[in-house]
């Protein structure tokens, strides 16, 4: 067998073991251990690849941009324990309450306030599901638009920055960029930045929350039955200053982070340190931080990221070895030789991206799929900030995409008995449909993704 023969058989068997529900991380390293074992057995692998190992390790545990994942997953739990989305949601539910489609207009804005504050789907949807959902069933509305709502909504944390995704997807376009560079002769290579992600994700992210609103105002009046209003005898006496005090904090926050990020004063590492302390001082103002629940925080934390960095070095044996059977000039070759060029290539990795988002996680994604086809692209002269947004935004379906989705797990824990999981899965089709939409529209309007990027440079 050739050495791309390996490589394919590398990819294939990795993919199996991960749709089976092993572990990410031991699953990247076992197989990647396991092919460089047999490799070497028959001779396929050079094991003075993996030597280039440690080096990996040390430059991950040391990268300063991975630093701001713990601190944005400790200020996006620190703010869900807080109950700040709570007073938000019920302040919103009671002012559009009384219109048609009002609640679920509501969730909605609320999920674009908590993903520029928050970005951690699973609190979102959940919060949103205990709160939100036992209303808008309560008061007639259609299941499916309710839960498919309340999932939608809950995702946005991962398109609308300060994004998790964002973060990781900036250091491996970076590693991906420079390889590109590298191998046009380019020894002075750029960087992507993760700012430049930032920026780049707000006009897209804000037009996914449109393409929702739209869909559910077109609901309530073709299907006024779907999402009734709430009888005024039944709405509580709120009015706009109880919307801007619930406001305060998470904007107070989103300006601090993401202001600072965008105008350059401070880097994602930094902004994420100011909103992580910044979190914590609103849950000492709203009296909902003490000693027990800043340890529930901190474990929560400590968990998420450990997931993550553990991935990380995973990821790193596996590509090393995938390298080594010659696996990522078998990827540049199969890219380039598809009719349409980069265009044709685009396609090609979306639609891969979009079917593995049905049965894998997005964390998985990035670390395995964008390695191995990113620098094909960005050497094809694709935008490299575009084509992030672009991931960022098919990643972003992976949450909803049953059966595996993770919003609709998260949503399927709180719901209600009466809710059929049918109903999810049904309700977040439109939803789905709609995030593909956006996917065609930055194809045919890359500056969706580019022009505010290019004006904070120029500025």
């Amino acid at each position: 067998m050739s050495g791309s023969g390996w490589a394919i058989l590398m990819f294939l068997t990795l993919c199996a073991a991960l749709g089976l529900g092993y572990p990410v991380a031991m699953t990247l390293a076992g197989v990647g251990l396991l092919f460089a074992g047999i490799g070497t057995a028959v001779g396929a692998f050079d094991p003075v690849f993996l030597e280039a190992l440690p080096n990996r390790v040390f430059g991950t545990m040391s990268n300063d941009t991975l630093v701001a994942v713990p601190l944005f997953v400790f200020m996006g739990v620190m703010l869900e324990r807080a109950r700040i989305a709570e007073r938000l949601l019920l302040t919103m539910g009671a002012l559009f309450g009384g219109l048609r489609g009002g609640l679920a207009i509501s969730v909605m804005l609320v999920g674009a306030v908590l993903a520029a504050s928050t970005g951690i789907v699973g609190a979102t949807v959940t919060t949103m599901g205990l709160i939100a959902l036992p209303t808008m069933l309560r008061y007639g509305y259609d299941a499916r638009l309710a839960s498919g709502t309340i999932c939608a909504a809950g995702t946005l944390g991962q398109i609308i920055p300060p994004s998790v995704i964002l973060v990781l997807l900036g250091d491996v376009l970076s590693n991906a960029y420079q390889q590109a560079q590298l191998k046009q002769g380019i020894y002075a290579p750029k960087t992507v930045a993760v700012g430049d992600l930032f920026s780049g994700a707000i006009i897209p992210g804000l037009g996914l929350v449109v393409l929702y609103l739209i869909y559910i105002l077109w609901t309530a009046w073709r299907h006024p039955e779907r999402a009734p209003a709430i009888p005024a005898a039944e709405r509580s006496g709120i009015g706009p200053g109880d919307l801007l005090k619930a406001l305060a904090a998470p904007l107070l926050l989103i300006l601090a982070v993401l202001g600072s990020i965008l105008y350059g004063i401070a880097t994602p590492t930094e902004a994420a340190s100011v909103g992580a302390a910044g979190a914590m001082l609103f849950g000492v103002v709203n009296r909902e931080l003490n000693l027990a629940r800043l340890r529930e925080v901190m474990q929560q934390t400590v968990l998420v990221s450990s997931m993550v960095f553990l991935i990380l070095i995973g990821a790193a044996l596996f590509s090393l070895v995938f390298r080594g059977f010659g696996g990522d000039d078998a990827v540049h070759e199969l890219l380039s030789d598809l009719p349409g060029g980069k265009w044709g290539a685009l396609l090609a990795v979306s639609l891969v991206m979009f079917l593995l988002g049905f049965v894998i996680d997005f964390i998985e994604i990035i670390f395995v799929v964008v390695p191995l086809t990113a620098p094909t692209l960005l050497a094809l002269g694709i935008d490299p900030v575009w084509l992030g947004v672009l991931f960022a935004v098919n990643l972003q379906t992976s949450f909803l995409t049953p059966p595996f989705g993770f919003a609709l797990f998260y949503l399927r824990g709180v719901a209600p008995p009466a809710l059929r999981t049918a109903d999810i899965y049904r309700g977040v089709v439109p939803f789905i449909a709609l995030q593909v939409l956006m996917l065609l529209i930055m194809c045919l309007w890359p500056e969706l993704a580019t022009w505010l990027p290019n004006l904070m440079a120029s500025g």
